[in-house]
């Protein structure tokens, strides 16, 4: 499994139930991976998985997210790679106007297959590598010779000009490592280096011990915004970490940086694939699409919208309930209700409905008060 990531690109208008198409999302085109990651939010083996969408369902989707948005699709899994139609639904969208990108393990990368990715239009690929080492990240991937082919891998996808994006799940076990995960990315041409904070979903539960506490939490994201102004020539943010939009206004404040209330002040604001806008982006510009056409706010947030093989994506996207309590910022609870920064992180709502069950409940991994002295805890 390879994680995904849930930027938007253009800001996020806060409303209370507005619908404005989805900027990205990510759609588990099959559950199916060579891999055995141990923090995996699919706990993705060797398909095949029953029920999986067919090419001819995957061109419809795909003609319906196109009539009304234009969004980054990203194409994942488990991994993608082993779908044998998927060339032609990356194909087919491309077709459509759609841009498209893959995250990927790279263990199946060819010449030919990177080739291939690039006649299609695929820019980018996103790899994930969880540790500096081999000895290390075989380990945490669940098979040996994971991160020599990874590597290998890299190496194939840039020959046919083909950009890497490197991404980490940060944890206990390789929290340490930051830094060299970084060198590493930086060692390997990667354009942009993503450190995700585990969201303890499917087998990543099996690792809920190992989730950093929230101390140590916001430590790690303070590290990331001090290395964004250090560190040039790759683009370099948290992702699964909402929080890091309050820390980084705070820390801009303290500085006396000119505009340091607004998103734009922040160094690596951009566009596109690098875009930094807003914490939890689920239901509000970003979705996720699971491999039998469950739609979820995202990869980790398993709560069912709809269901593409039973409805349209748009009718799913501006009509669920799910999505139009997530969009208004107003009907969250306790601390994160009460929260100046609501509107700028939000909470991650996985985490809320994992802890608590309760998407709209306040975010359990943050150590923020805010300044509202009394707050509804309920």
């Amino acid at each position: 499994m390879v994680e995904v990531e849930s930027p938007c690109h253009g800001e996020v208008v806060a409303g209370k139930g507005s619908s404005a198409p989805p900027r990205m999302i990510a759609w588990e085109i099959t559950r199916s991976c060579n891999l055995a990651c141990v923090h995996c939010r699919a706990s993705a083996l060797h398909g095949p998985y029953p029920g999986e969408l067919s090419t001819e369902r995957c061109f419809e989707i795909i003609d319906d997210i196109a009539s009304f948005a234009n969004p980054i699709i990203i194409l994942t899994g488990g991994e993608p790679l082993e779908r044998r139609d998927f060339f032609e639904i990356a194909t087919y969208g491309r077709g459509r106007g759609l841009r498209m990108v893959v995250g990927t393990n790279a263990t199946l990368m060819t010449s030919e297959i990177a080739k291939q990715l690039k006649s299609v239009g695929i820019p980018r690929i996103s790899v994930s590598i969880d540790f500096p080492t081999a000895e290390l990240h075989d380990k945490f991937r669940g098979v040996p010779g994971a991160f020599d082919s990874a590597v290998a891998g890299i190496k194939t996808a840039q020959a046919a000009g083909i950009e890497i994006q490197i991404n980490s799940t940060i944890t206990k076990l390789n929290v340490a490592y930051l830094d060299d995960l970084l060198q590493l990315a930086k060692e390997l041409g990667a354009v942009a280096f993503h450190p995700f904070l585990l969201v303890p979903t499917g087998r990543g539960k099996e690792l809920e011990e190992q989730e950093l506490p929230p101390e140590e939490y916001e430590r790690t994201l303070n590290w990331v915004y001090d290395k964004q102004k250090e560190v040039k020539g790759i683009f370099f943010k948290p992702t699964d970490a909402p929080h890091y939009f309050r820390i980084m206004r705070q820390r801009a404040k303290e500085e006396g940086a000119p505009g340091a209330a607004t998103m734009s002040a922040h160094p690596h604001a951009a566009r596109g694939l690098e875009t930094m806008t807003r914490g939890c982006l689920g239901g509000i510009s970003f979705c996720f699409i699971s491999h039998v056409g469950q739609v979820q706010p995202c990869g980790y947030f398993d709560v069912a919208a709809g269901n593409v093989k039973e409805s349209s994506f748009r009718e799913v996207w501006e009509s669920s309930v799910l999505f139009n309590d997530l969009r208004n910022f107003d009907k969250l609870k306790g601390k994160c209700g009460a929260c100046e920064f609501k509107r700028i992180c939000g909470g991650c709502r996985a985490r809320a409905f994992e802890a608590t069950g309760d998407y709209l409940a306040e975010e359990p991994y943050c150590i923020y008060v805010p300044k509202l002295a009394a707050y509804n805890k309920t």
